[in-house]
């Protein structure tokens, strides 16, 4: 093809690109702290704004007030062109308290900035995406939901099709699967030299799979980030789907080892909760797991009561918890992996990291479906008994699980008691093998000692004696670090756990 006739083709593709519609949220809302790359069109006050260099956004750098980065595309006063009604709404999942829908993207001139989800005749919420959960609804209830599209300038096109459907009757254990005793894995987001696995390529022995992690951004205090590791967004809804289809839970974990998460103020705070309620929402999440490890949670100076807290990053930490909890209804699921210093090593000393997750779990108690401590890179441990325990022991995971089952004082006071927590809402955390920590590994054989004690009673001659004779029927089951090191292994963890388990029914 000779030069002329290309440069002829280039300028009709290019004629074509500019008539044709732009998709959804080819013009999102500009927002300081995000990286745009030149052509990249942002809405701001109404109107719409191409990006001429590439830049991270800062306060003060909003488009009309630096014309060396942004152009002026399009004046909204000047739009009167309303969007078409998004279609193909449909229901992706229900419970007693929220519906799921999705929705085909709408077109416009110039761009959508937002979908209007109607219950009824009421506005029930806004997305930037096309999906979005109804929550705060009442079980065993019909409803009747419709979507809207709205433009930069305020343009909105008609309603799609409706879809009516009926909420579940009500749930009990805050969204946990259906089953007596549960085995929970956490799921590598990245590669670390175990094994690198699809989430849809979980073995079915798992019940909850917690997805690690989300990771603070950078881009603000407290805002959060997830990706997924070698999928795409697409494709690992989809893995959650059919997960959620077989009765399992996938949760977003939040924090761990490297996960540097502090709330010192209000606006991180607000940062955060925003941030983890639209990663929420997005892929589909049934709730949220707290690994907060190193100094994320410390105790400050002075913070002496764990039912009152005055540290600020534990106070910002409960309250912006406890909105993500409300706004996604009874189902949600709030679980917490901490280590065994922010928990039990809170009986022997209270400050600092010793014990700073108890005012965490007490607060959010009645929100909380179960904790699972990591029983593993812990070193030795003090029970109830005044006995110090190792890792890796049978009479070691019944120890450290019948502190949380039975309570105990605080700092060695009497008078400053933590109190149990329900019997399904306690499991305990162990490695997948001994490659998986860097020490705590125990072996099935004990952890099968160890659950049918704690379950049912069954001594096996060990040191540690339970301080309630008859077990804990009601024990919620043992956590893993992680699905990924247990299937490098051949999945020599999840088997057998899997049997001792179910023999516990």
């Amino acid at each position: 093809m000779n030069k002329r006739r290309l440069y002829a083709l280039s300028v009709v593709i290019l004629l074509l690109a500019a008539l044709l519609p732009i998709g959804v949220f080819a013009a999102s809302e500009w927002a300081p702290h995000v990286n745009y790359q030149q052509g990249d069109q942002v809405t701001y006050q109404g109107n719409v704004y191409s990006c001429l260099q590439s830049h991270t956004s800062l306060p003060g750098w909003e488009p009309p007030n630096v014309p060396a980065l942004w152009k002026l595309v399009s004046s909204g006063s000047d739009d009167t062109t309303a969007p078409s009604a998004p279609a193909n709404l449909k229901v992706t999942g229900k419970s007693a308290s929220s519906v799921s829908l999705s929705w085909t993207a709408s077109t416009d001139n110039v761009g959508v900035v937002a979908y209007e989800v109607y219950n009824g005749a009421n506005l029930a919420g806004v997305s930037n995406q096309t999906q979005y959960t109804v929550t705060g609804l009442s079980a065993n209830t019909s409803y009747t939901f419709t979507v809207k599209a709205k433009d930069a300038a305020g343009n909105r096109s008609g309603a799609s099709n409706s879809v009516t459907v009926t909420t579940d009757s009500s749930d009990d254990g805050g969204g946990a699967p259906a089953g007596d005793k549960l085995l929970i894995g956490y799921w590598h987001n990245f590669d670390n030299g175990s094994t690198t696995l699809k989430l849809g390529e979980v073995s079915s022995k798992y019940d909850v799979i917690p997805v690690a992690f989300a990771e603070p951004s950078g881009q603000a205090p407290g805002h959060m980030q997830f990706t997924p590791y070698n999928a795409t967004p697409e494709q690992f809804k989809a893995d959650i789907a059919r997960l959620k289809q077989m009765g399992k839970k996938v949760l977003i974990s939040i924090g761990g080892a490297n996960g540097h998460i502090q709330l010192h103020d209000a606006t991180a705070k607000q940062n955060f909760i925003n941030s983890m309620k639209n990663i929420i929402q997005t892929y589909g999440f049934n709730g949220m797991d707290i690994d907060l490890e190193g100094s994320s949670l410390a105790v400050g100076s002075g913070d002496t009561d764990f039912k009152h807290p005055t540290t600020p990053i534990i106070v910002n930490m409960i309250d912006a918890i406890r909105s993500i909890c409300d706004s996604f209804g009874s189902d949600f699921m709030l679980t917490m992996a901490p280590e065994t210093a922010y928990v039990q090593g809170g009986y022997l000393s209270y400050g600092g990291p010793w014990g700073a997750y108890l005012p965490v779990i007490h607060a959010l108690r009645d929100k909380l479906t179960f904790i699972h401590v990591q029983h593993y890179n812990s070193g030795s441990m003090v029970g109830l008994d005044g006995k110090s325990y190792t890792q890796g022991t049978a009479d070691f995971q019944v120890a450290m699980a019948e502190m949380l089952l039975q309570g105990f004082p605080v700092g060695n006071n009497p008078n400053n008691v933590f109190p149990g927590l329900r019997e399904d809402q306690v499991a305990i955390g162990l490695p997948a093998s001994p490659s998986a920590a860097s020490g705590g590994y125990t072996t099935p054989d004990n952890i099968d000692k160890a659950l049918k004690y704690l379950v049912k009673g069954q001594s096996y001659g060990g040191a540690y004696k339970l301080v309630k004779t008859g077990g804990y029927p009601g024990f919620r089951g043992v956590m893993t670090w992680s699905i990924n090191w247990d299937a490098a292994s051949g999945h020599a963890f999840s088997n057998p756990v899997r049997n001792s388990l179910d023999s516990l029914k």
